[in-house]
């Protein structure tokens, strides 16, 4: 695999995606505007943006679009966040019902700055969202509000389907990845989570510099907290800002990582270059019910 002119691995034709574009596209993100909503879609800058949104799913990211953190992977605007909007929940239910979804994903920025980290914004959006749309499924994305078992319990005790916390990397590289994460208090997160009766999922991320051996042992780590769902996925590198891509992992490698997930146990796994925490989310239902 060659390199670009400024010394970037060049992107391989099977991370090649479409423009996201079509009338459902542009209908759900005139709606996502119209609620001031904002979406981990447009902010991580999905590569399935076109995909998802054309089908009528989004990702929504509560709390705001500024984060406390600054992790070298992602999009999301870094600061301190000047206000905590009470009637967000409210909004996310409401585009919910017109969009039609049945299966909602729920995630946020961290928000450091707040004693709970924005855990009952995340209840309140769960309980808004089922009020108005009987039915529904929800899966939430959470982060790890600074290891606070009482958070936790607060987003647990209104009944997720699915509670999904990503280790995002392999332990050694959490220092440039995941600056102020730390990677035993997210898998506590994902154990105690399934000791309050979740069904706990993981997304990890290849291509920062890791071996095949580091996301092997890793992989094994969940399942040792008996993870039940993991989603595997290419990082791409959102701006010049963010950290470079190492290298590109082919599509046989990443069925290899599914293949070696089954046989740990996971329940499902959903591992290809362009899978990201949310992709095909509404199949983790039925794989988290088997």
């Amino acid at each position: 695999m060659g390199e670009d002119a400024g010394g970037r691995v060049q992107r391989p034709e099977w991370l090649k995606v479409r423009l996201a574009s079509g009338e459902n596209y542009a209908h759900v993100k005139g709606l996502v505007t119209g609620h001031r909503l904002h979406t981990v879609c447009e902010e991580a800058r999905c590569p399935n943006m076109g995909e998802c949104w054309n089908a009528g799913t989004a990702t929504f990211m509560i709390l705001g679009d500024v984060c406390t953190r600054s992790c070298g992977f992602c999009a999301v605007k870094t600061g301190r966040p000047e206000y905590l909007d009470r009637e967000e929940p409210g909004r996310v239910a409401e585009a919910i019902k017109t969009m039609g979804v049945r299966h909602a994903v729920i995630t946020s920025v961290n928000r450091d700055e707040l004693d709970d980290g924005g855990a009952e914004i995340f209840a309140e959006t769960i309980r808004k969202a089922r009020e108005m749309n009987p039915g529904l499924t929800v899966e939430v994305l959470i982060p790890d509000f600074r290891g606070d078992a009482g958070a936790l319990r607060t987003v647990v005790d209104a009944r997720p389907d699915i509670l999904n916390h990503n280790t995002e990397t392999v332990p050694r590289l959490y220092p440039t990845v995941r600056p102020q994460a730390k990677y035993t208090r997210s898998l506590e997160l994902l154990e105690r989570a399934k000791g309050m009766g979740m069904v706990t999922k993981s997304g990890v991320m290849v291509g920062l510099g890791e071996t095949n051996d580091e996301i092997i042992e890793v992989m094994s780590d969940l399942r040792a907290v008996e993870c039940d769902i993991l989603t595997l996925g290419q990082y791409l590198q959102p701006t010049r800002m963010h950290l470079g891509v190492e290298r590109y992992v082919h599509p046989d490698e990443f069925r290899m990582f599914k293949a070696r997930g089954l046989e740990m146990g996971f329940r499902h796994v959903e591992s290809g270059p362009l899978v990201r925490s949310s992709y095909h989310a509404a199949a983790h239902i039925s794989a988290s019910e088997s």
